[in-house]
């Protein structure tokens, strides 16, 4: 499985004179029977939700097989899975901290036994910049070209990613002579630093020598191909701004579409072609291509997440046209069963997803949150509640969550039960901002709902004082000084 080549005994990767050794990168038909069944049951253990055994199984495999890439795809999709997809805090050393300085000097003297230790630190934090980096100098001292990629790749999926890495990731892409790639990975980096003049620049040369690549300018007998070959390099270079308009959008769908119909098994495209339907918002095609993206994946836990986000907003985007179908035409009974079928059915399918993210991390309170969110747009408000308490813990959506807690209590009939939780949640607020009207607003119908009009009024007074045209307010104020 491996074999040594003779190169200079300077470890200095980016000179390019190191110890070499080869590790062959496998498909899966390649393992042994043994092997084998380890990887199907890790396959097995992602799907029934057990991350943290999935992962020691893909272990085991790469302990036998270092270039079976797919075990490290499935183990960092559990460690996504594991953690909510939420990056862990750095130590005061960067990274995870003196350990992935261990590792990193490891990988330089035993490149392969660096790999498999850094593994065990990606299972803590699949998004750490450091230990994928590491990750990256051991594969391509073992020349595992496929794997150094997936290891930066995994960085730039981050959306807080180190574009220094992603520099790195582009011009690794145009040593292999694969300038598409590099030419997205650039493209990636300007959304993220609209000021990085090189990789704008580098974008643009990419996509030049892509287009170069695909219609073989080098070799063009005449004038008319070489402009052909320019024109096409012109419409690929506008497809690639960064700030597109909707136009654009759509002629870059277009070209991708075309490159997609001719290898629909090309992840980045499907990848790519379902982030240009989310721009447009169309959410169905948007899911389509995000489901088949995971598919190609590996099972990639943040791609099915995507799929499933799109997949909720195109049956929100129905449900709401059905609704606003049925309100024009009231005296149509069979488009408003069919509108409460379709409420009722998609209620429920919320539910069940959201209660299934909060068993796969049942420690993290914007999960409760949803979940509470669910069971109270399910009308089971006595579920919601213990996940609304545990998700006020997180602070950053406290004041929504005691909102939504409001909400229920109200619903409940608990009348001083909600004041309480709507009464904490402006303690929280000092300017009038959308969130605090709302509040104000809620608690005004629930002492409405005590009979005390006082105290509801006073509420509703203080939004009127700085949003005359919020809902009904003006109305409900203006009438109390003349009854």
């Amino acid at each position: 499985m491996k074999k040594s080549k003779d190169k200079s005994k300077n470890n200095d990767l980016e000179t390019g004179k190191l110890d070499f050794v080869e590790v062959v990168e496998i498909a899966e038909e390649k393992l042994t029977p043994d092997s084998r069944t380890l990887w199907l049951k890790a396959q097995s253990a992602l799907e029934m939700g057990h991350h943290a055994y999935a992962i020691k199984l893909c272990h085991a495999v790469l302990e036998q097989y270092p270039g079976f890439i797919d075990a490290r795809r499935l183990a960092r999709s559990c460690a996504i899975a594991a953690n909510g997809g939420k990056k862990i805090k750095k130590s005061f050393f960067g990274g995870s901290g003196l350990a992935m300085m261990k590792v990193a000097s490891l990988g330089k003297k035993d490149p392969v036994a660096g790999m498999m230790a850094v593994e065990k630190e990606l299972a803590k934090d699949p998004f750490d910049d450091t230990a994928n980096d590491v990750l990256y100098d051991c594969a391509m001292r073992l020349n595992m070209l496929n794997t150094a990629a997936y290891a930066l790749e995994n960085v730039r999926s981050n959306a807080s990613a180190n574009t220094t890495l992603l520099h790195k990731l582009a011009e690794h892409y145009l040593a292999r002579d694969f300038p598409d790639k590099a030419a997205d990975v650039y493209s990636d980096i300007v959304k993220r630093d609209s000021t990085d003049t090189d990789a704008v620049k580098g974008a643009k040369d990419s996509i030049a020598r892509a287009s170069m690549k695909k219609q073989n300018w080098e070799d063009a007998k005449g004038f008319r191909d070489v402009m052909k070959n320019t024109e096409e390099a012109a419409k690929l270079e506008a497809s690639n701004r960064a700030a597109m308009t909707r136009d654009q959008i759509q002629e870059k769908l277009r070209l991708l579409t075309e490159k997609y119909a001719a290898d629909e098994n090309n992840l980045l495209l499907a990848k790519e072609i379902a982030n240009l339907y989310e721009q447009l918002e169309d959410w169905a095609s948007s899911y389509a291509y995000y489901a088949r993206a995971f598919e190609l994946s590996s099972m990639d836990v943040a791609l099915q997440s995507k799929a499933n986000f799109m997949r909720s907003k195109a049956a929100e985007v129905e449900l709401a046209e059905i609704k606003r179908a049925s309100e024009e035409s009231p005296e149509d009974v069979e488009l408003r069963a069919k509108y409460e079928t379709m409420l009722k059915s998609r209620t429920s399918e919320q539910v069940t997803e959201a209660r299934t993210s909060v068993e796969r991390n049942p420690t993290d309170p914007q999960l409760r949150y949803e979940l509470g969110l669910a069971l109270y747009n399910a009308g089971n408000y006595s579920d919601a509640i213990p996940h609304l308490q545990q998700a006020t813990r997180n602070p950053h959506i406290r004041t929504r969550v005691l909102l939504l807690l409001g909400k229920t209590f109200r619903s409940k009939g608990m009348h001083d039960l909600s004041i309480k939780q709507l009464s904490d949640a402006l303690e929280d607020l000092h300017g009038m901002d959308g969130t605090k009207k709302e509040i104000l607003y809620e608690k005004g119908l629930v002492h409405l709902d005590m009979d005390d009009k006082p105290a509801a009024l006073a509420s509703f007074k203080q939004i009127y004082e700085v949003d005359y045209g919020y809902r009904d307010v003006a109305k409900r104020v203006e009438e109390s000084y003349s009854m």
